[in-house]
């Protein structure tokens, strides 16, 4: 499997919830999730996009663990794509008004597959910051220990402030989950480059 293949699918995600949730009739962009986006008739985009990320930065982890610097970072973002692939194939319940027509509140009860949901994207966003800071510590290039370190930062926080305000029910919460991907996603696809 061609590197530049996991990159361009990991970067392809981020294109795909951006231009379908910008066009996505009563999507609210900047407050709902972008797993609110594999609700409804169009949802099986976004469930398509989680699947096609993550088995291929799943594949791409076990051929290119000699490439990607240490053997505990080709495991950590195999974890990740796993995850991803979970994070597809349980979907998270409708709320917060979408789809349209869905209560403008969350559920005090939530489907099982709600819950295997929200389990797999807490160890995707985990993944991210735990892959970077092990990158920090074991790639060799002195920009790419940079990198990793600011990426392993941002998206820590993005993780801890996403998550705070997902609780809050904040209007801007889905605005912060999207930074957090773009930042973390675009690592994952440039380390895969590096490793190519």
């Amino acid at each position: 499997m061609s590197m530049w293949v996991v990159a361009v699918c990991c970067w392809s995600f981020v294109v795909v919830f951006l231009v379908d949730g910008w066009t996505r009739p009563g999507y609210a962009w900047v407050r709902q999730p972008v797993s609110a986006l594999a609700l409804g008739r169009r949802g099986w985009v976004q469930t398509a996009s989680f699947l096609v990320c993550g088995v291929a930065v799943t594949a791409g982890a076990v051929v290119a663990r000699a490439d990607l610097g240490s053997a505990l970072l080709a495991v950590v973002v195999g974890v990740f794509g796993l995850a991803l692939v979970a994070s597809g194939l349980f979907r998270m319940d409708p709320l917060r008004a979408y789809p349209p027509g869905t209560p403008d509140t969350t559920p005090e009860e939530t489907s099982w597959h709600h819950r295997l949901h929200d389990h797999a994207g807490v160890v995707v966003f985990a993944a991210v910051p735990v892959a970077a800071i092990i990158a920090t510590l074991t790639l060799p290039e002195l920009a790419w220990k940079g990198y990793s370190g600011v990426t392993a930062f941002l998206s820590g926080a993005g993780l801890v402030t996403f998550g705070q305000a997902w609780e809050d029910d904040s209007p801007r919460a889905g605005l912060i989950q999207k930074v957090t991907i773009a930042v973390g996603w675009l690592w994952v696809g440039l380390l895969f480059v590096r490793a190519a």
